[in-house]
């Protein structure tokens, strides 16, 4: 069969090392969560390869490239009305899945943010996501508070999942390879249904507090606040960076109650 071409504008980097492959399956903890995995541009196959093979796991694949989703037909007949010509972030999963399911990919680095808040709009159904993206995103969504790589997406998704690095790749791995190195994170669905604290306005405080991390909140967030009410709120003192999830829920429940 030929080659699927990579193309620049899609982002895509095909992984060829056989050996990280098998590592990022085996990041895979299924167990009795889910039984459903979605691969996400899988590109000629080297992971599907792999899950395909997966006793526990009935695998999809979706690739918005037409070359890679001809090329995987071909490859994979036994699997072919579950290989999905479309784009990932327009996806509607309750059209396909309709018990919790896990993602696994090695994903495009030029939308990893985009792919990270698709998961978090449907957290709900999505129980497990393992995947590779640029070692600096990587490195973001697991950070801890305090570390200048903790931003708004590490506490977005730790509020929800928890987040784990589990290895860097080498640009060697792929080709063509990239100019960065890569990270292979997971994240696995806590038990937080809902955030105990307004979420609308959370989202609102975190997104507020890191866009000028440099400041402290009490600056930050002064369209938020009611300032004579909060006066004394010691967390107001803080650069956002510093916070923890469960400081954030707090701190949007003292700002919440300042409103009344």
């Amino acid at each position: 069969m030929p080659e699927v071409r990579a193309k620049k504008h899609l982002g895509q980097h095909f992984l060829t090392d056989k050996n990280i492959a098998v590592r990022i399956v085996g990041g895979l903890r299924p167990e009795s969560k889910y039984n459903q995995v979605l691969e996400v541009g899988p590109g000629m196959g080297i992971l599907s390869d792999i899950l395909l093979q997966h006793p526990d796991l009935e695998t999809y694949m979706i690739d918005i490239d037409t070359e890679s989703y001809t090329y995987l037909v071909k490859k994979y007949p036994e699997a072919a009305s579950r290989i999905i010509n479309a784009d990932f972030l327009e996806m509607d999963f309750s059209l396909v899945f309709e018990q919790p399911f896990g993602i696994i990919g090695n994903f495009p680095y030029n939308i990893s943010s985009q792919i990270l808040f698709k998961v978090l709009d449907n957290r709900q159904q999505v129980v497990e996501v393992v995947g590779m993206f640029q070692k600096e995103v990587a490195e973001r969504c697991s950070a801890k508070p305090g570390s200048k790589e903790y931003g708004i997406l590490s506490v977005f998704l730790q509020a929800w999942y928890k987040v784990e690095y589990l290895f860097t790749v080498k640009a060697g791995a792929f080709n063509p390879p990239p100019k960065v190195l890569s990270g292979v994170i997971r994240l696995t669905r806590n038990d937080v249904k809902e955030l105990d604290c307004d979420e609308k306005l959370f989202w609102q405080v975190v997104k507020a507090g890191f866009n000028q991390r440099r400041k402290t909140l009490r600056n930050a967030l002064s369209s938020l606040i009611n300032k004579e009410k909060m006066d004394n709120e010691p967390l107001l003192d803080l650069r956002a960076e510093r916070l923890s999830v469960a400081d954030f829920v707090q701190l949007t429940n003292k700002i919440s109650a300042g409103r009344e």
